[in-house]
């Protein structure tokens, strides 16, 4: 299987990986046309599509590509989010047969309350849950859910690769720092976050190996973290007020 990212809106990315056959399957479609350009140009076939979440920049062109493709579209129990053809929630196993992949859902409230990741074939599909070297604002769910959800995905294998929607590293990076400034790997990871974007690369996906050393918001109990937000405060006091400082992050 081959992963690409598809950059969409304004700083979307829409994951598609297909198998040597040219069996397709997208994740997030915030929009249908990047896609289908991609598709056109290496000659693949739709066959599904895996939604994380309901918001509209993670499913705008999905009942188009759906429509069009025949793809069948797999989404959390979320009303919001419309012609599913399988709901699925925490643990189910998806199997698909074209491609050949699976994947095991994880529950990860906090972004949105029915916001699930999908993980299989190496890969962490995390939505605006997980971003490399931050997390998604808490629009509907508590510090304490989006801190239970992000140590579930922290507990997965060092080499998992974290595929998120969104180009948010650079800024993210530059919290992170201000947070952790003493951080060797972060600042490292910084260095190679410039050299990609300056050559138009994307920064993802990345190891969650790194993302364990250089992720404030997967270092809360770091003593970094724990000077920073004070010594007293509980592992998710210390989650919320990152959360809250980068809210509002210049």
């Amino acid at each position: 299987m081959q992963l690409v990212p598809i950059p969409a809106l304004a700083d979307n990315y829409i994951w598609l990986a297909h198998d040597e056959a040219g069996d397709a399957i997208v994740v997030d479609p915030g929009e249908a046309l990047p896609v289908e350009r991609f598709m056109a140009e290496a000659g693949l076939a739709l066959r599904a599509i895996l939604l994380t979440h309901h918001h509209a920049d993670h499913i705008g062109g999905a009942a188009e590509l759906a429509s069009r493709h025949g793809a069948k579209i797999i989404a959390p129990d979320d009303a919001r989010i419309a012609l599913a053809a399988e709901r699925v929630g925490d643990d189910a196993l998806i199997s698909l047969e074209t491609p050949a992949i699976a994947f095991k859902v994880i529950a990860v409230p906090g972004h949105t309350l029915s916001h699930i990741a999908y993980v299989g074939a190496g890969w962490l599909f995390s939505g605006d849950t997980l971003f490399s070297l931050g997390c998604g604002r808490l629009f509907e769910g508590t510090p304490a859910q989006m801190l239970a959800s992000l140590d579930r995905l922290c507990a997965l294998p060092d080499e998992t690769l974290v595929c998120c929607g969104h180009e948010y590293t650079a800024a993210n990076g530059r919290f992170a720092l201000s947070v952790d400034p003493h951080n060797a790997a972060l600042r490292a990871r910084l260095r190679e976050v410039a050299s990609l974007r300056e050559a138009g690369r994307p920064t993802l996906p990345v190891p969650l190996a790194s993302e364990r050393a250089c992720n404030p918001f997967l270092r809360v109990d770091s003593e970094a973290i724990k000077t920073w937000a004070g010594t007293t405060a509980s592992r998710v006091e210390r989650f919320a007020k990152l959360r809250a400082a980068k809210d509002v992050f210049a």
